[in-house]
């Protein structure tokens, strides 16, 4: 494993891994100490919005591979906290992502995680570790809308149940580092009626929300920033705790749906 390329823009760099097999993976410094690290070679979620699967799963890292992302670069780098958000969903690599955890911790990095919340049996262990951040992507609450953009991340209803029967026993300082995670797509999910079961959700799990803008990464039209506060600022009337997109997750290089396999 090795790193063949590098990219940087004013505020992210990315870098591009060649694995044993020849297969590439990204990983990206931001934010100024924070690592977000891949976990496969692909992803089998198949979300339209996100270019970490638009080649479909190749296979599971193997958890010394999702380390050695960060091995590389830690001398080089302030890295402080791991982001587990790169391409794949952690969830369907368990194993190996818990493995990779525990060396994160030992090493004593902070560490987030970002995912569909499917397989739910996963997602009911991941809650219980202790991590420092933990995103869950809704994008709709809505079976039939959520299916569009999150193809094969399971049934809406399944992974809202399994929040509800997690969630009802966790404190509320854990209950602080749990976010429920939103992207606004433009004319798919985006009406006052769709952000307003949202908001819902959120106040009954007692949770924060992340509204998350749309990279240009796919087929779907690209909402103005206008268009974008004035979501932000009806979610906001129901007593929530929002956070919008970064500007480092907003970047077209190591943003929010940009990291590919493979990049030639």
């Amino acid at each position: 494993m090795r790193i063949i390329s590098t990219f940087k823009s004013e505020l992210n760099q990315l870098f591009v891994f060649q694995l044993e097999d020849g297969n590439k993976v990204e990983a990206v410094f931001y934010r100024g100490d924070t690592l977000c690290v891949s976990t496969q070679v692909g992803c089998a979620i198949g979300c339209p919005f996100c270019l970490s699967g638009s080649k479909g799963l190749v296979r599971n890292l193997s958890s010394e591979e999702i380390y050695k992302q960060y091995e590389f670069l830690k001398d080089s780098f302030p890295i402080k906290r791991i982001a587990v958000a790169g391409i794949g969903e952690p969830l369907m690599n368990y194993q190996n992502v818990v493995e990779s955890f525990w060396k994160f911790k030992k090493a004593g990095l902070k560490v987030s995680f970002y995912t569909t919340g499917f397989p739910y049996r996963h997602l009911k262990e991941l809650l219980k570790l202790p991590h420092n951040g933990l995103t869950v992507s809704i994008h709709s609450t809505r079976s039939d809308k959520r299916k569009v953009l999150v193809p094969h991340g399971g049934d809406i209803d399944a992974l809202i149940n399994t929040l509800r029967e997690e969630l009802a026993s966790m404190s509320k300082t854990k209950k602080k580092k749990i976010s429920l995670a939103y992207l606004l797509i433009k004319g798919v999910n985006d009406s006052y009626e769709d952000l307003e079961d949202f908001a819902k959700l959120v106040l009954e799990l007692g949770v924060s929300a992340t509204l998350l803008y749309y990279n240009a990464t796919g087929s779907f039209e690209q909402m103005s920033q206008e268009e974008y506060e004035d979501k932000f600022l009806f979610l906001k009337k129901y007593g929530i705790k929002v956070t919008l997109s970064t500007r480092f997750r907003k970047d077209p290089l190591g943003g929010c749906g940009t990291l590919v396999i493979n990049r030639n």
